[in-house]
């Protein structure tokens, strides 16, 4: 009885086979884990810059002569108004005050605070300080002669603060989606590019004769696609883990929840914007034979997520301007521009179903007819095909 004849394998299992030869053969390139290094050092280090930058300028030492009890709490509360985080010292007497300052030890010393000549002592003259000590001065002062008038200052009204909307924690997720943005712009353009020199790589050397003698083109261009896609989903997934610990770590931003939403955002827009752009690299790829004439085809589409990053940097300064609201309904756009006007909540869920809705059928459509493209182009070497030829090619 003889053996029976081994199955073929199925699309799926073809696809999947590319898929795994692309994450395997990637994963070890050199080009990927340098950027992810870069990447990752960048979002690290801009955020660390953030909080140095933040953290310097905004903090005092003050010497008091005497009993700082009343005046350092006043201090500190103007301090805290304006935003300077002011520590109080106290000094038993002016010359060890005077003494402070001269060496640095504090920023300035209050002589004779409720006195009625009070002194502000200063190696250099910071008008922040001086605004915040006068300040305290003239309300202890003016505390003191309403207490010597009778005035009953227990029943004096406090201000309730009530925010009416949220635009703080929107400026914090329009930043957070602009840096998202920034990264996924880095990542398409690595990674269509990955999809576009394996393909003129596999042209150059035949190695794609002997693959489309055991698989079809659009089999091939399918697992390319997913390979280089989970490949490219799992960095940002990543750097967005990385990015959102870090930022809570360094206390960058005060709205995880919202944080962690705009992440989301931003990897989903990274699916939708793969797919479309690795989808017309690929097939701008199978146009040439050369990695020399590379760059001529793949020029337009590449202008393309330039103005899209330009577009979006743009928004988040005025996200619902007409040229945002525009852009983030156009294809091969909206993966950049609509991250941010959905941050900065100006997109409403229409919006963006409409914008999702419009880049599938897009993705279908490029998918469909770039299909036919790759393959009557793939097996076409010695000069750059034109997109007619490649499909007459097809149909022949």
């Amino acid at each position: 009885m003889s053996a029976p004849e081994p199955r073929a394998p199925g699309s799926a299992a073809l696809v999947r086979l590319v898929a795994g030869r692309e994450v395997s053969s990637r994963v070890r390139d050199r080009n990927f884990i340098v950027s992810s290094v870069v990447i990752l050092v960048l979002l690290l280090g801009v955020m660390a810059f953030q909080v140095a930058v933040g953290s310097g300028a905004d903090q005092a030492r003050l010497g008091i002569v005497g009993d700082a009890s009343r005046l350092g709490t006043a201090v500190e509360a103007q301090g805290e108004a304006v935003g300077v985080d002011v520590e109080v010292v106290q000094y038993a007497d002016e010359a060890a005050a005077r003494a402070a300052v001269e060496d640095g030890d504090v920023d300035g010393a209050l002589v004779d605070g409720t006195g009625p000549a009070p002194q502000l002592l200063v190696g250099d003259r910071d008008p922040t300080l001086e605004a915040v000590v006068g300040s305290a001065v003239n309300g202890v002062a003016v505390s003191d002669r309403l207490l010597e008038a009778g005035a009953d200052l227990q029943s004096l009204p406090e201000v309730t603060v009530t925010p009416l909307g949220d635009a703080a924690d929107d400026g914090q997720r329009v930043v957070v989606a602009v840096i998202g943005v920034a990264v996924l712009y880095g990542l398409l353009i690595l990674f269509a590019q990955f999809v576009a020199q394996g393909v003129v790589e596999e042209k150059a050397s035949r190695v794609v004769e002997l693959l489309l003698a055991t698989m079809r083109p659009w089999q091939l261009l399918a697992g390319k696609i997913i390979g280089l896609g989970l490949l490219g989903l799992g960095q940002i997934v990543v750097i967005g883990v990385v990015g959102v610990g870090a930022a809570l770590a360094l206390d960058v931003v005060s709205v995880p929840g919202e944080l962690v939403s705009t992440v989301l955002t931003v990897v989903a827009w990274f699916v939708l914007g793969y797919a479309f752009y690795a989808s017309v690299f690929a097939v701008a790829a199978s146009l040439v034979s050369r990695q020399e004439d590379l760059g001529s085809v793949l020029t337009p589409t590449t202008l393309l997520l330039v103005a899209g990053f330009v577009v979006a940097i743009q928004a988040a300064g005025d996200p619902g301007s007409t040229l945002a609201t525009v852009t983030s309904y156009v294809p091969g756009l909206s993966p950049l521009v609509m991250p941010v006007r959905q941050a900065a909540g100006e997109a409403a869920g229409w919006e963006v179903a409409l914008a999702v809705v419009l880049m599938l059928a897009t993705i279908a459509l490029v998918v469909r007819l770039g299909g036919r493209v790759y393959a009557g182009a793939l097996l076409r070497t010695g000069g750059r095909t034109r997109i007619r030829e490649a499909l007459r090619a097809e149909r022949a």
